[in-house]
């Protein structure tokens, strides 16, 4: 055979196979075609395609499934970005917050939607919740099936406080809204006033306000307001909202002094009395009782007449 022009000018021959990467054991070689270098050839040669580069696909050789191609850390850089976005989409994804039924329940808590002549009014629940002991409901009387409502004052919120008027609109629509639900019947009101500091006292306009918003018929089956406990300022109140309330409600209102009175006129089994009215009522029957004993003791004091006639017999004398 003749030697190639690579052979007679000395330089080594090209290779006329590729090692493949495969596995350890054993490599497969691929077949190249036989390319010629030669420099003799024209330029205008070399726009023509040699018949040697005519390759026929159905003879080459490929991989087995167990030679795989060994692809180092640099070969995987082009799909690290795909992997960082799944994984960055995935982080989004788990910084959506999700919305289960144990949200949906705690937010049914926070917030409540009552019907007030016929309007609709959401309440915050959350900012009252240390305030929804100011309404309760004491048992019934009667024939059973009237209702004796309780409404302590002393549970109000101190209107120095910077969120008050926010508090008086939920909790006054929280206290009409419980009044309708309680109420099937004629009832009663009892007003616990004791014990209450004058900065915890409703003001004349949310007073006016409930009287106002409650409906006509709670107003027509309210059968008595009972005010236990009843100072200077809270007579005062009502004496003033006279010209707004009529006649018929003034005439329903009725003072009491003591747990003991209240007790006479209603059953006191089913309502709860705070402490700090119970240690006022003490307080007061104490009171009143050093009181009694100190008038039986210097006896009553002389009025204007016998004082008169003691100075004229005094005065005879001398």
């Amino acid at each position: 055979m003749d030697p190639s022009p690579e052979e007679a000018e000395g330089r080594p021959a090209p290779p006329t196979t590729l090692p493949l990467q495969g596995g350890p054991a054993h490599r497969k070689k691929l077949s190249a075609p036989r390319i010629s270098l030669s420099l003799d050839q024209s330029e205008d040669d070399l726009g023509d395609t040699p018949d040697d580069l005519d390759i026929n696909v159905d003879d080459l050789e490929t991989p087995e499934d167990g030679d795989y191609l060994d692809y180092t850390d640099h070969e995987l850089d082009g799909e690290e970005p795909s992997a960082a976005n799944r994984s960055a989409a995935n982080e989004t994804r788990d910084l959506i917050p999700t919305y289960g039924a144990e949200e949906e329940r705690r937010d049914a808590r926070l917030w409540r939607t009552v019907v007030i002549g016929e309007q609709e009014h959401r309440i915050n629940m959350k900012i009252i919740e240390p305030y929804q002991r100011v309404i309760s409901h004491g048992g019934y009387y009667g024939n059973g099936v009237n209702a004796i409502i309780v409404f302590a004052a002393c549970f109000l919120p101190d209107s120095d406080r910077g969120d008050y008027h926010e508090i008086m609109e939920n909790l006054f629509l929280y206290v009409i809204s419980t009044l309708e639900l309680m109420v099937a019947e004629d009832y009663m009101i009892v007003y616990l006033n004791g014990a209450t500091p004058h900065r915890r006292m409703p003001g004349l306009g949310w007073l006016k306000k409930c009287y106002q918003m409650i409906d006509r018929r709670l107003r027509k089956n309210l059968k008595s307001f009972i005010i236990l406990h009843p100072s200077w300022f809270i007579r005062t109140v009502l004496a003033i909202t006279k010209p707004f309330i009529s006649a018929k409600f003034s005439s329903k209102i009725k003072y009491v002094t003591s747990l003991d009175e209240l007790e006479k006129l209603i059953p006191m089994d089913s309502i709860q009395i705070p402490e700090c009215i119970m240690r006022l009522d003490k307080e007061l029957k104490e009171a009143a009782e050093n009181s009694r004993v100190n008038s039986f003791l210097l006896g009553p004091e002389p009025t204007v007449a016998s004082r008169t006639e003691a100075e004229e017999a005094a005065g005879s004398s001398s």
